[in-house]
C-alpha cells in the first residue's frame, strides 16, 4: 500500500521517510507517495487503452530475432504490457531430417509489433537486457566518453580507466584511439 506522506524510489520502489531526498541504492531523487499513486494510475490507464490484439491492416515491424524460447519470453513480456505481437518463423532456417527432407519447424523467429509500439517495445527489451546482464547495477563513468587529444586526459569508454591523451591506446584494456 502506498502512503501519500512517504517517499518512494521511482526505480526500485523502496520506501523512505518524507524528509529523505535520494534513494540510497539508486542515487535518484525520490517521489512522493501522491506522485507514485498518480504514476501508477497513469500506467493503469495506458494499459487499459491498449487493444492487445493485431488487425490485418496494422503496419508491423520486426523488433527482435532469435530462437523460439527467447521470442516466447519476449512475447509474454509484451502481453503483460498489453502490446500485441506476432511471431513469424524464418522458413529458410528449417533444418533437414536424416533423409534430407526439409523440416517444417524454423529454428529462428522474428517478433513483430505495430510500428507505433516499436519504440516502447525497444525500451522494454533494453530494460530486460540491463536486468538480465547485470548492467542496471553497473555504473560506467566512461561509457559516453569521446577521445579528445586536446583535452590532456581521457577516460576510456571501454573500461573507464583515466590516462593522458599523449597515449594512443588505453594502458588498462588496450583500446586503440586515433
Amino acid at each position: 500500500m502506498i502512503e501519500p506522506d512517504l517517499k518512494y524510489c521511482p526505480q526500485c520502489d523502496d520506501e523512505y521517510r518524507a524528509e529523505i531526498e535520494k534513494c540510497a541504492a539508486c542515487n535518484v531523487s525520490l517521489i512522493t507517495g501522491r506522485e507514485k499513486m498518480d504514476l501508477e494510475e497513469s500506467q493503469r490507464r495506458k494499459l487499459e487503452s491498449r487493444a492487445g490484439t493485431l488487425d490485418p491492416d496494422d503496419d508491423l515491424v520486426a523488433v527482435r530475432r532469435g530462437p523460439l524460447a527467447e521470442m516466447r519470453y519476449i512475447e509474454d513480456l509484451l502481453k503483460q504490457q498489453r502490446i500485441a505481437s506476432l511471431l513469424v518463423g524464418d522458413k529458410s532456417t528449417c533444418g533437414k531430417d536424416r533423409f534430407g527432407n526439409t523440416l517444417s519447424t524454423p529454428t529462428v523467429y522474428d517478433i513483430n509489433v505495430r510500428r507505433e509500439d516499436a519504440l516502447e517495445v525497444m525500451d522494454i527489451l533494453e530494460e530486460v537486457h540491463r536486468k538480465t546482464t547485470g548492467l542496471d547495477a553497473h555504473e560506467h563513468p566512461g561509457a559516453d566518453s569521446v577521445f579528445n587529444p586536446a583535452a590532456g586526459v581521457a577516460c576510456c569508454p571501454a573500461c573507464g580507466h583515466t590516462f593522458p591523451t599523449t597515449e594512443t591506446a588505453c594502458p588498462d584494456c588496450g583500446l586503440q584511439f586515433g
